[in-house]
């Protein structure tokens, strides 16, 4: 392939030896260890990435965790790495091969999870547009369900992105309102990398190339709990897998450099992830590139972020992999002959900074979780965003203790943005019950200043940003290039589902 026309020949061999991990198997495979391995990799060719997703119930063994039955791309645990450059478009078709819904309604209230056997798709962290059919998660892709109707199985998604697009690291899954918890604990999600100038540094062009997107499987009996109540979640223990591998084995050599591209797929948990022994040398933050490599003994991820590290091989034997306690995978060190491998030091990141003299407006966000609100229901907690902007009050419109006051809205549009203006937007914890919200943005990537009131260093580019109970998240942010509706929530998606999410629209 002709690498200034599709994706780097360095990618595809990099990736062909293992294109079926993450793949189901039949019974009676071993549960032995397997190497970390990459899930399929698809690459542009000619300026255009063309695939199809299909969506399934696919049955199978999970060596290491047992039979299950889920939603997947594709049939894997964890779907095929698409990767691009800028200036590409992604033309993908989705196929809904998943049984009609059991119930098509939410009972008259959208914030109770539902429809789960409908999806779509978003593209977190990429910066294009989110009309039409590009990244536009109010879009449907229903299942076949003649008694209602629904007949279309197949649609499209055509994202065009920028040429002037950051190269990094980024991700998919899909954004139903009501099912993206339930869809996201199954494995539905896959690795988007877009190449670019952090690429052609020489000691990252030197290094191995590696995803690592670790997804939390909350599995009873081999199977995703339809979610009907409140705890049918929460009640069930985690699963961690990486690429669809459950504690994978990684193999370096003495003195050899890889670049772990870390994803947190996950819907529920945050991450601090540390390597036993060795450092973990930070180059890139949600997708966009750092000026100069910072060492880090772990680098934590709420969920939704994603952090490019280097790391450089120390003496032979293993090494934990964790994520708090944890494990993940281990990381074997063997001997070896090779030359000795170096760090990155300088990077072609962009400078984090946007002028404060720039603000054209202030904002203040409370991400607010009460319990039991709404008592004898299924869901009785309530979840929503209060603040500047919050949904009005549904029930009594003179009670801003309402619980339906602040949850989300459909129709309502919370926050009207201009392009090419900054804002500054203050966001609050001040939930009951949860210890952590990670603020996500669509479209575009913001600065964070300041945390619990004081500002950082060096304040950090990010598209998702963990805020701890009791504290804030200062955050600036330029809205530029593309118009329409949007979407701002907690990526703890069983309380996006829930109704902590607002309306975002970028006008002109």
């Amino acid at each position: 392939m002709d690498s200034s026309r599709g994706i780097s020949r360095r990618a595809v061999l990099a990736a062909a030896p293992a294109l079926a991990t993450g793949v189901l198997r039949a019974p009676g495979a071993s549960a032995a260890a397997l190497p970390l391995g990459r899930p399929p990799l698809i690459g542009s060719a000619d300026g255009v990435l063309s695939t199809t997703l299909r969506v399934a119930f696919t049955r199978g063994l999970l060596p290491g965790v047992g039979e299950v039955d889920l939603r997947l791309y594709n049939g894997y645990v964890n779907g095929p790495t698409l990767r691009v450059r800028p200036g590409d478009v992604l033309d993908l078709e989705h196929v809904n091969d998943l049984p009609p819904n059991p119930d098509q309604t939410s009972h008259g209230d959208h914030n109770v999870p539902h429809t789960f056997n409908t999806f779509n798709f978003h593209t977190h962290g990429l910066h294009v547009s989110p009309a039409g059919e590009a990244d536009n998660v109010f879009r449907e892709f229903t299942p076949y369900d003649p008694a209602n109707g629904l007949t279309v199985t197949r649609y499209r998604s055509r994202i065009e992105i920028p040429a002037d697009h950051q190269g990094g690291t980024f991700w998919y899954h899909s954004h139903v309102h009501g099912a993206s918890a339930v869809h996201l604990s199954g494995g539905l999600l896959g690795a988007l990398v877009v190449e670019g100038a952090i690429d052609r540094v020489p000691q990252i062009a030197a290094a191995s190339d590696i995803v690592m997107c670790v997804a939390e499987l909350k599995l009873k009996d081999g199977r995703v709990p339809e979610l009907r109540a409140e705890n049918d979640l929460a009640a069930v223990g985690s699963t961690f897998v990486v690429n669809g591998v459950y504690r994978p084995v990684i193999r370096l050599r003495v003195g050899e450099v890889q670049r772990w591209r870390l994803i947190n797929a996950s819907a529920f948990t945050f991450l601090p992830i540390r390597v036993e022994g060795h450092a973990l040398h930070q180059i890139a933050m949600d997708g966009i590139a750092l000026t100069r490599t910072v060492e880090r003994d772990r680098v934590t991820l709420s969920m939704g972020n994603r952090a490019d590290v280097m790391i450089k091989a120390q003496s032979p034997g293993d090494y934990r992999v964790m994520a708090g306690e944890v494990l993940l995978a281990t990381l074997t060190v063997v001997d070896g002959t090779g030359a000795e491998m170096e760090l990155p030091t300088d990077l072609p990141g962009p400078a984090p900074y946007l002028d404060p003299l720039a603000v054209t407006r202030r904002r203040s966000l409370t991400f607010h979780s009460d319990q039991n609100v709404f008592p004898g229901q299924p869901f009785p907690h309530a979840f929503r965003i209060t603040g500047d902007g919050a949904t009005p009050a549904a029930r009594d419109a003179a009670d801003p203790a309402d619980p339906a006051y602040g949850r989300f809205d459909p129709t309502y549009v919370n926050h009207t943005l201009r392009l090419g203006e900054t804002e500054e937007w203050t966001l609050r914890n001040d939930s009951t019950g949860h210890s952590n919200h990670p603020f996500h943005l669509h479209t575009n990537h913001f600065l964070v200043t300041a945390v619990d009131g004081r500002p950082l260093a060096t304040p950090v580019w990010q598209d998702t940003v963990g805020i701890n109970r009791g504290g804030s998240v200062t955050i600036r942010v330029r809205f530029d290039d593309f118009t329409g509706r949007a979407l701002v929530h907690c990526h703890q998606l069983q309380h996006e589902d829930r109704g902590m999410m607002q309306l975002v629209e970028y006008v002109d």
